[in-house]
């Protein structure tokens, strides 16, 4: 074990995002490879199983710890060089988060070169929050964090609110706060990101940075209370059934199944019991990892410098590869390009896909050839820091 270089970068934030980043790219791996992927959500208790429901479940972290620490991460940037050039930061990476997210990520996922399947989902999330956070910034700390905490706390008071149809009215209220498609005659709109909770998120995840100007000791402690409450307060409201979440637990036919119904909670949008568990554990990740790294963890820490590069190649190479394996099993070329909609990706892939061992053993190779990459660009961004382009990457 070796002790934490002191950098301008939390190693431990880098830590915890690399694995977060890693298995972000298992879910993407299953939507493509998974026999089951098209024909029923693996968290769905009446036809999944152990192993596939925690294949989907552990990827629940990967999301808000992403928006999270982009919060945090914010906060570092602003003590180095101010409100105002943060600010001015903030909202051109999130203009150009959302520019991304309409073009270069959504052709990935479909191969759709006349883009009649548009997603609203991470990235698009990830980019609004940080234009909002662009002016959040210069309220108070106090203000931002009383915002941040309705939001996230706050905000399944809505889930009863539904507007229905393709208008504007039924489109707006998507964007804040329902997951929805939309299907019009020549485009699709799929919004699986309702902003209202990510923009909370991440103006947690700013004031969550203040504790890294604490000393490290002080700091752990906070984060091990921090985080500890987070979960308490998930197993207490999770377990009265009251609030915080749209989807109830229940008692299934066996003790296993009972604590899977438990922790399924709601991701579209995040619930705040969502966010207790995922950002919980989170904190209290980072509380005990901070101070060593083992020779594994400096892979992942290299990943986690890297994120948005990684985040592009990943789906590339998973559809790419994904490609080969549908030719490669009599479907074809065709089969995995130019998707229009749900529908039509599943009536092309009717009878695809491969057990669940195959998807990890692709995941594996998949994380394995992007390493020396990352690593290779990790290097050249460590060099060439006058380059302005690298921090949008």
């Amino acid at each position: 074990m070796t002790t934490l270089v002191k950098t301008n970068r939390i190693e431990s934030i880098d830590l915890l995002r690399g694995i977060v980043m890693v298995i972000m790219a298992l879910d993407h791996v299953r939507d493509y490879f998974h026999a089951d992927a098209f024909i029923f959500d693996p968290l769905d208790l009446d036809k999944t199983s152990v192993a596939l429901f925690f294949t989907r479940w552990i990827t629940h972290f990967c999301a808000p710890v992403f928006v999270f620490l982009a919060g945090t991460s914010a906060f570092m940037v602003g003590e180095r060089k101010g409100k105002k050039e943060l600010s001015a930061f903030l909202l051109k990476r999130g203009l150009w988060l959302v520019f991304l997210e309409l073009t270069v990520v959504n052709f990935a996922w479909f191969f759709n070169i006349h883009f009649t399947l548009v997603l609203l989902v991470v990235i698009w999330a990830l980019g609004i929050s940080m234009i909002v956070l662009a002016g959040l910034i210069h309220l108070p700390k106090k203000m931002i964090l009383i915002i941040g905490l309705l939001l996230v706390a706050g905000h399944n008071l809505l889930d009863n609110v539904h507007v229905d149809g393709n208008g504007l009215d039924a489109i707006g209220w998507a964007l804040l706060h329902q997951f929805q498609f939309f299907g019009f005659e020549n485009f699709s709109l799929f919004v699986g990101y309702p902003l209202l909770p990510w923009i909370g998120t991440m103006a947690l995840g700013y004031c969550f940075g203040s504790l890294y100007t604490l000393e490290p000791t002080v700091r752990k402690q906070y984060l091990i209370k921090l985080g500890g409450a987070a979960l308490l307060l998930f197993i207490v409201i999770r377990a009265t059934n009251f609030y915080g979440d749209p989807s109830l637990w229940s008692v299934q036919s066996s003790p296993v199944f009972t604590i899977l119904s438990f922790l399924n909670v709601s991701k579209y949008p995040p619930s705040l019991l969502y966010l207790l568990m995922t950002l919980g554990c989170a904190i209290l990740f980072l509380a005990f990892v901070e101070g060593v790294l083992g020779k594994l963890n400096r892979a992942f820490v290299t990943i986690g410098r890297v994120p948005m590069f990684y985040y592009l190649l990943h789906l590339y190479l998973i559809h790419g590869l994904a490609i080969i394996a549908a030719m490669a099993t009599g479907f074809g070329f065709s089969s995995m390009v130019n998707f229009e909609s749900w529908v039509t990706m599943r009536e092309s892939l009717v009878g695809y896909g491969f057990d669940l061992w195959v998807t990890y053993g692709v995941w594996i190779f998949v994380v394995l050839t992007l390493y020396p990459l990352c690593k290779w660009f990790d290097r050249y961004n460590s060099d060439h820091r006058e380059k302005w382009w690298l921090s949008y990457l």
